[in-house]
């Protein structure tokens, strides 16, 4: 990204999950629908798996948060005007109007929260704009990431010091995630025309229902490809777990300790079929993967298993169809700053995932820079040795918190 160039506007996504807190919509709007609800899941399931098309064409791990990329962008859009903000809510699959679009964000997000209440699961969250001081942000645009996004303002002097505004962003960022996302924005992303910065960051820690005994990991072969193999701890239990076998993969649910949030792992019946699953993905057929799973006794073998990925999504997000917001001809921000013109720079999104005996931790970090049935007498066997796909999913409303795929558990 190039520092100096007049107008930008950087969306910068790092992270594994982006939920917000509740906000209060207060007297004189109308409350959120069962309907609005859903209709704002789907839109955001679309977008994940389109984006994930998008990404997959990246060899080895992949992991990203769906939630923490369209929560960023949402902030975003609710500064755009014109046909800029017509085609990020048609990538977005944003289908509510603008204004109703963050109050119904809010409510989804505050419903997701819940599930950081329970013992054993903790979910912390926070969002800020960062402002170049004196530079006058609208206050309507202020208002929507204070009230809807509980964002925290805060001023800093791009103009002066970029750096050590790049540093004080990073730093914020690594505290809210308890050091899992570090150095967020890149060293020159910032320079002495920005005059926006959006950052969101969440750190996720839950405990399995059924923790795997440490004692029972031990060292197997995991599958890279037909003929490939390499020794990771392989970890085992056996439980009466959500389970489905389809025509081409088996679907199994691991609960958290919260019963809202589970985390779905989808392997393929063939060593080498994740590439032909992925290619199949749709909502439907997420849909039913996530539908068809009854109560089973489950033999479990899962790898333990750290994914860090880091995109730059400047190229995916253009050809989803929104072009206009990355160019300084005719991107139109106006809603933010009616001062100097602003487009997209660059969009990056930074991810980390542990998942070991005990349970899962997570981080997660969003930043905008405006510059310019019955049991079987014997278990079900479910063997995850050979690349998977799996997501961490919020039960209650079916929001995609995380997807990702293994190809190798080593790293």
């Amino acid at each position: 990204m190039r520092a100096r160039q007049a107008g930008q506007l950087s969306v910068l996504a790092g992270g594994v999950l982006a939920l917000l807190g509740a906000v209060a919509t207060g007297a004189d709007v109308p409350a959120v629908t069962p309907v609005e609800t859903a209709a704002l899941v789907q839109g955001n399931t679309e977008f994940a798996l389109d984006l994930y098309g998008k990404l997959r064409g990246h060899e080895g791990n992949l992991f990203f948060s769906p939630c923490s990329i369209s929560t960023a962008l949402a902030m975003t859009y609710a500064g755009a005007r014109g046909a800029t903000a017509a085609q990020m809510a048609e990538a977005l699959h944003l289908t509510a109007a603008q204004g109703r679009l963050h109050v119904i964000f809010s409510q989804l997000a505050g419903q997701v929260a819940e599930a950081g209440k329970a013992n054993g699961c903790q979910l912390n969250i926070a969002n800020a704009l960062w402002e170049q001081a004196g530079y006058g942000v609208l206050e309507e645009f202020r208002a929507i990431v204070r009230t809807r996004y509980l964002g925290e303002l805060r001023e800093l002097d791009f103009a002066h010091d970029a750096e050590g505004a790049r540093v004080t962003i990073n730093d914020w960022v690594e505290g809210q995630t308890q050091g899992k996302i570090q150095n967020l924005i890149p060293r020159g992303s910032l320079g002495d025309l920005t005059r926006l910065v959006l950052t969101n960051a969440v750190y996720f820690k839950a405990l399995w229902r059924y923790p795997f005994r440490k004692a029972a990991t031990r060292e197997e072969p995991f599958w890279l490809s037909q003929d490939k193999s390499v020794p990771v701890p392989m970890m085992r239990q056996i439980q009466p777990v959500r389970y489905a076998e389809l025509d081409d993969c088996q679907v199994l649910e691991l609960p958290y300790v919260s019963d809202a949030v589970a985390m779905t792992v989808i392997l393929p019946k063939k060593r080498d079929g994740l590439a032909e699953l992925e290619g199949s993905l749709s909502a439907e057929r997420l849909a039913a993967f996530i539908e068809a799973p009854g109560y089973e006794e489950v033999q479990v073998s899962l790898p333990r298993f750290k994914v860090v990925s880091q995109f730059m999504l400047n190229e995916p997000l253009q050809a989803m169809g929104m072009t206009d917001a990355f160019s300084q001809s005719v991107a139109d921000f106006s809603g933010m700053s009616d001062k100097r013109p602003l487009f997209i720079s660059g969009v990056i999104h930074k991810a980390f995932v542990d998942v070991n005996e005990e349970g899962t931790e997570a981080a997660a970090a969003t930043g905008v820079v405006a510059v310019g049935g019955g049991a079987p007498a014997r278990p079900v066997l479910f063997r995850a040795d050979h690349p998977f796909l799996f997501l961490i999913r919020h039960i209650p409303t079916g929001s995609i918190l995380f997807i990702g795929r293994v190809a190798d558990p080593r790293g």
